[in-house]
This record gives structure tokens, sequence and C-alpha cells, in this order.
């Protein structure tokens, strides 16, 4: 057997997007390459009856987001195609048999697409750049010195003009939903906007299409979006929530009458905080209700470090009356069913994390899932019984030869009696005085749960224990539970957080109390930042991609002004407050050894936050380090550069080893 490590991330696999069509199940496989230093996926067919697999479509266009037409003719998916400067176009597989061609030919690539009912043509999404524009021209195919002189300053007007992930975006662009035939290859534009929107529905006669759109697009400080509904012939749009003024909703489905949609989204009554749940739409009535389980998130908010181009197992209509939906509860995936007159149950609850789905008839889905120990696997669920047939493992040899370490389950009391949830990662080696890691999880509205985890895998194969805690502020514990932080961060979360640590170190005196190690990234780094400041009862901190100072967030984080004014419940005619609630304002106070780790390209919890940390432990004395990672963006974690990723998680290990004794 062989210890799980950093560079095992290249050695595993992961499925995603399962499509069902008819008796075969076509699915994305894929890996991170580590010569290439990115990820690969290769689109797969099984038949359900003889389990034979079938490569359909292979690295070399490395697919995403498959569909099948209507009338089950076409295969269709995203690609990039050759070259460093290709953007994704729309390729058409026949069922039939074939190779794969592009459908489209956008300078700036296809976002998203949908087929038309009667799988005659395809609309989609693209933009196009303003001339001008900081990006006009083919810059791409100049040399470095014409680019140089072609670089054209940034306007900015917008509050929200930048995005974790994507950059300044641009506000001299249009984009645009357009409609392209199978046959003739004519496009047309159907609707342009000066600001970005998504498609998500077009009708079966096409007189209308639902798009996404900001609430109120002309009041920039109200944060939210929602649906509209736009005529074609007409060209006018008309807000479908209007019911719910201040609420965020996305589209999900439809039924075959085409007469109730559903949709998930929140009516904003605890701001950032508020749970999603489903949502009815009568089109007919134009009435608007709330259909979901009371005081349970709808939809999927477990963590983890190892799944790609998964979407999430789907809101999907049973038929024209019932419908299923996913539930995160106490960690884990649930799958709930409901009815359009209100009523639900729960179909499905196993200590596991389905990552995607589809329908294969009533009650019966294909699905991808993980769990504590299990990285990814195509399975056939069945939903009355419980039930899970695997149908395919990509990691099946790998795992084999794997010791991948148990994972303990546990709750406790935290904070004011709070029943708090955790996961304890032993050791391989779980020898008496071995040292454990206290990992808080980001968000903080998101959870741990029964999902693979690289990362505590690899501390535990290094003879870590890994500290898995769920405090409040964390989602799939109710309402109250999510949202008792708001205003109040660093207080009781604080203490759930340490009466864990007690709980677990009671539970297994075997680990050495006096090695005990935080880390964090996020909110997990901010809450790094804050414990190192209150307690010195860690022997040394990797704090990532953290907060040290909210006053500075609130103007320079691509979401800082609406994250503090909601989250923190104060803006910058508070500012004694907020410096108060800062890791940076307590700075005097740390004597732990704290590893600073931050991507440059962070623009969720930019750059600057980590430096004033880093800069104060400086002028403190306190044993620093500050590692910066390029082209990285908040996710380097889980979806940064492969060669990336590895070197922080050996950076990690190394810090801790330097103090462990």
């Amino acid at each position: 057997m062989q210890n799980i490590s950093s560079e095992s991330l290249f050695d595993l696999k992961n499925v995603s997007q399962p499509l069902v069509v008819e008796d075969r199940i076509f699915y994305l496989e894929t890996r991170t390459d580590q010569k290439k230093n990115t990820y690969l996926s290769s689109l797969w067919c099984l038949d359900r009856t003889s389990k034979e697999r079938r490569l359909w479509v292979d690295e070399q266009l490395n697919p995403s987001d498959i569909k099948v037409s209507p009338n089950q003719n076409w295969l269709s998916f995203l690609a990039k195609g050759q070259g460093e400067q290709a953007k994704s176009q729309i390729y058409l597989m026949p069922m039939n048999g074939g190779t794969a061609f592009t459908l489209t030919d956008e300078k700036e690539g296809v976002r998203s697409y949908e087929w038309t009912s009667n799988s005659a043509a395809i609309y989609y999404q693209t933009s196009t750049a303003v001339k001008n524009s900081p990006t006009d021209g083919d810059a791409g195919e100049k040399s470095d010195k014409e680019k140089n002189r072609r670089v054209q300053p940034v306007n900015i007007s917008k509050l929200q003009y930048k995005m974790d992930g994507q950059g300044i975006t641009e506000t001299e662009r249009k984009h645009a939903v357009r409609r392209i035939s199978i046959a003739k290859r004519d496009v047309s534009d159907v609707l342009v906007m000066d600001r970005p929107f998504r498609l998500q529905y077009v009708s079966r006669d096409e007189s209308y299409l639902l798009y996404a759109d900001k609430l109120d697009p002309e009041n920039e400080w109200v944060y939210g979006a929602s649906v509209y509904e736009y005529d074609i012939a007409k060209e006018t749009a008309r807000l479908i929530t209007q019911s719910v003024p201040e609420g965020s909703f996305s589209f999900e489905a439809v039924n075959d009458k085409e007469d109730f949609f559903l949709f998930s989204g929140n009516d904003f009554s605890y701001a950032f905080v508020t749970l999603n749940s489903i949502y009815g739409w009568d089109r007919q009535t134009d009435t608007f209700r709330c259909l979901s389980v009371a005081d349970k998130y709808a939809g999927d908010l477990i963590i983890g470090d190892f799944q790609q181009k998964t979407k999430g197992f789907p809101v999907k209509w049973l038929d024209n009356e019932s419908f299923v939906y996913p539930v995160t509860e106490k960690g884990k995936l649930l799958i709930y069913k409901g009815h359009v007159d209100g009523t639900t149950a729960c179909l499905f609850d196993q200590p596991l994390h389905i990552t995607d789905g589809d329908l294969l008839e009533e009650n019966n889905f294909a699905v991808t899932y993980s769990d504590l120990t299990t990285p990814s696997v195509l399975a056939e669920l069945n939903a009355v019984d419980g039930q899970l047939e695997v149908l395919y493992d990509p990691n099946r040899q790998q795992t084999a030869e794997l010791d991948l370490a148990p994972v303990e389950r546990f709750w406790y009391k935290g904070a004011d009696d709070w029943d708090i949830q955790g996961w304890y990662v032993k050791p391989l080696d779980a020898k008496d005085g071995h040292p454990a890691v206290l990992y808080i999880h980001g968000g903080p509205q998101v959870c741990y749960g029964e999902t693979f985890f690289h990362e505590m895998q690899q501390l535990a194969a290094e003879g870590y224990g890994v500290i898995m805690l769920n405090p409040r502020g964390g989602n799939g514990y109710g309402q109250e539970f999510v949202a008792s932080i708001l205003g109040d961060y660093g207080n009781k979360d604080y203490e759930d957080l340490m009466l864990g640590t007690d709980h677990v170190l009671s539970v297994h005196p075997e680990i050495d109390k006096n090695q005990l190690f935080v880390a964090g990234g996020s909110y997990g780094g901010f809450m790094t930042n804050w414990i190192v400041g209150r307690t010195d009862r860690f022997k040394a901190a990797v704090t990532q991609r953290c907060i040290s100072n909210w006053i500075s967030f609130y103007g320079t984080s691509d979401v800082g002004a609406f994250f503090v004014e909601f989250q923190l419940k104060r803006d910058l005619s508070s500012m004694h407050e907020l410096w108060g609630m800062s890791p940076l304002a307590h700075a005097a106070k740390v004597k732990t050894p704290i590893l600073i780790i931050h991507g440059q390209e962070d623009l969720r919890c930019p750059q600057e936050q980590a430096e004033q940390m880093y800069t104060a432990m400086k002028k403190h004395g306190v044993e620093t380090k500050m590692v910066l990672y390029p082209q990285s963006s908040h996710g380097l974690s889980r979806e940064g550069l492969p060669h990336l990723r590895v070197e922080r998680l050996n950076e990690v290990r190394s810090w801790l080893d330097q103090y462990c004794t």
C-alpha cells in the first residue's frame, strides 16, 4: 500500500455531468495532467445493459457542458479546440456516429447555450468588445512591443467593475444572445445588452426566453439578481419575481406542459445568508410561491478540493406536478421530492456527496458521487430503497493501492450549548503524541461534509490529524445557525472552534496538545488570523487567501462593499468598529509563527490583505513567511494551476514540519 501524497493529484480522476439518453449514460471524465499542467476531460458513454464504456470525445477537445438535442439526433458540448488563443465554441456530434464539428465561430467564444424544442436551432451567449476597448483588435496575434504600444487606459464608472477569476469586467462590451440554425448555420441577434446577463431558457415556440439579470439594473447598490421574461417579438422584458421585490432567484426547470416553472432562490430576508428554497411560478396565473421544505438549504454547499466540472444534482421534474431537488443538510447532499401543492418529503439520505445527476426513470437516477474515502464514481441510484449500484469507478485500481486515512464523525457542544458537527481525519500512523491541525473552512456559509478531501488525506498521510468543524455561520443546520454570526464575526464562532478542538483532544488523548496547528482559507484565513491574536495554544499557523483588514477589504474586494454591509452590518461610517473586528488591529498580541499564502490574482480577498498581515507580523517580530502564487485567483486550492496546487500543499506541509517536534 502507498500513502497518498500531493502528487497523487495527478493519479486520480473524477466523473461528472451524467446525461441519460435512453439506455446510455454519457459523462465526463477529468484528470489533472502533470506534463501539460492543466485539467483534461474526455466524453464517454456507458451502456446500462452491457456496462460497456465507449470513448466519444477525447482529451484533445477537452469538452464541457454536454447536452443532447430534444430529437436525440445530436450530442452537443463546448470546447476550445486548438491554440492558446482559442475560445469555447459549440460542437455537434451525430448520435448515430461520426466525428464532432464546430457549429459556432465566435471571436469571444460561447459562454452557454440552449437547444430549441424542435432541435432546429441553438440559442447561445457571447460578447463583443466595443472598438477601442482594452482588448480591441487582434492583440493576441501581435508582438509584445506592438501590444504594449496598443494598451489603453481602463475607464471605470461602475461599483462592481471586477470579478474574481475574471479580472476587470469591461464596461465597453456588448453581451448578446444569438440564434444559429443547425441546417443553414445562419446567425441572428435575439437580445443585446451592455452588461452581463445569463440566458436560462428558450420557450418551445421561441416566443420568449428567460434570462437572469441584476435585480435593479439602474441601482448598483441593490444586490442580487433575478429572472426576466423577454418577449422576442415585442423586445420587452418583465421581472418574473415582482412579488418578492428583494429576492434573488435563478431558473431551474419547467414541466412538460410548460405552464409551471421552478426556480431556486431566496427572499433576501437574511441578506447574503438567507437559505435558498425552491419556488414555483404558475405562468398562467402569474403567481410565485415557495414549494420546498422550510429551514433547509436547497442546493449544494459542501466544499472539497477534488471535483472538477461538476454542476451539482439538478432540480428535475418527475412528471407535470412533482419534482426532485437537492438539499444540503448536516454535511450530506440529500434528495427531496416536491409537489406543486407544496408538499415535500426526503427521498434519499445517506452519508455521501452527490455531485451531479440526471433522471433515468421515476425515482431512479444516474449520479456521480463522492464520500470521505471515495474520490468520484458513476452510479445508478434507486431513491425508493436507497440502493446505489456503482457503474464505473475511474480510481478503482489507484485507491486499491492507496492507504487512505479513516475519518471519524462526531458532534459536540459549542458556545451556548449548541450542537456542532465535526470530522476528525486520523493520521495513518496514529502514534501517541502525534500532531493535529485545526483546519477552518471558508465561506463561512458553506460546510465540510461527506466528500473526498485530497489535502486532508495528504496531511493525514504525513502524520497529522486533521480537525474539521462546522461552526455556527456555516450551512446545513438551519437559518438561525447560519445567520447567528451576522455582525458578530470572531465571537461565538471562535468559541465553537476552540470547544471543538477541546472535544477532539478529550476523545483522542493520543494527540499531543502541545503540537496543535491552525490553518484555513478565506473566512478560514480570517479566522486563523483572528485566532492567533487571541490565543497562543497553536504552535504555528497557515493563513490562506485571508482577510486581515475589513476597512480596506470594503473597498478592494470584488464583493467587499456588499459583504461588509450585509455580513458585518457596518459600512465605512463605522470604521472604528470595523477596525476592532479586523485581525490586524490585534497584531501586537500575535506570537504564533504564521505562513501567509495568497494568489496574486485573488480579487475576492485581494493580495493587499495578505501583505498587511505580513508587514504587521514583521513589525512585531513574529516568525513569518509570505508565499504569493502568480496567475492564481481565490480558488487556487481547488482549480488553480496544478503545479501551483502541488507547490501549495508542499509549502503547507513544510511549514508544519518546521515546527513539529
